[in-house]
């Protein structure tokens, strides 16, 4: 029995020494006064922001690797001054048809390539439907899903996140990651020398706090 006791500290102070290593204002910021009702990681990003487009393969691993029952939330936002705030919009509800369509992360990668590897611009709502035609969407259920009640209110309620987190001051640019919509993840000072270990770790730590 007593060896079974030392073999599992021997396990578990590893876990918590490295737990206790993550500082706020260090690792991570608190930007709002409540955290979320349901655990959650909540990215904003942009398909115009460079960054993002890089950050995108990155941040599909963080989602296999979140505990069972954690949702993760992709957050456009509509303020980069790449585009009008009105097309922005347009691809913040492109980003929520193709998760209806169960193809986020396909139709999602077919818009970052057409602006940042093709070079091409976005002018309307007909050019991001080619796209998603193009890599195997259906084009009515698209019209269909853009023009939908359950499309347009969580649009709406990505746009509410984004200016609330913009006027708090816990959002001033993307990529940027929000754990339980109170804990704002601050990478700089992660492990360079095994990122994605300590960045999954870190964003499982702040899904423990509320």
């Amino acid at each position: 029995m007593k060896k079974l006791v030392s073999l599992f500290v021997m396990l578990v102070l590893p876990l918590m020494a490295s737990a206790t290593n993550y500082q706020e204002g260090t690792h991570y910021t608190v930007v709002s006064a409540e955290a979320t009702k349901k655990p959650e990681v909540r990215e904003f990003f942009s398909f115009y922001c460079g960054h993002c487009f890089k950050f995108e393969p990155f941040m599909a691993g963080v989602k296999k690797q979140l505990p069972k029952g954690v949702k993760f939330e992709f957050n456009h936002v509509d303020f980069l001054r790449a585009a009008s705030p009105v097309m922005q919009q347009m691809l913040t509800k492109a980003v929520i048809v193709a998760e209806q369509m169960g193809m986020d992360r396909k139709l999602m990668g077919a818009v970052f390539n057409y602006i940042h590897v093709q070079r091409a611009v976005f002018t309307s709502e007909k050019d991001i439907r080619n796209v998603f035609v193009l890599n195997g969407a259906d084009g009515e259920k698209f019209d269909k899903l853009m023009k939908s009640f359950s499309v347009n209110s969580k649009a709406k309620l990505m746009k509410k996140k984004q200016d609330y987190y913009s006027k708090s001051g816990g959002l001033t640019g993307v990529p940027a990651v929000i754990v339980n919509g109170r804990y704002k993840i601050e990478a700089k000072e992660l492990d360079q020398n095994d990122f994605e270990k300590d960045y999954n770790n870190l964003v499982k730590y702040l899904l423990t706090l509320k």
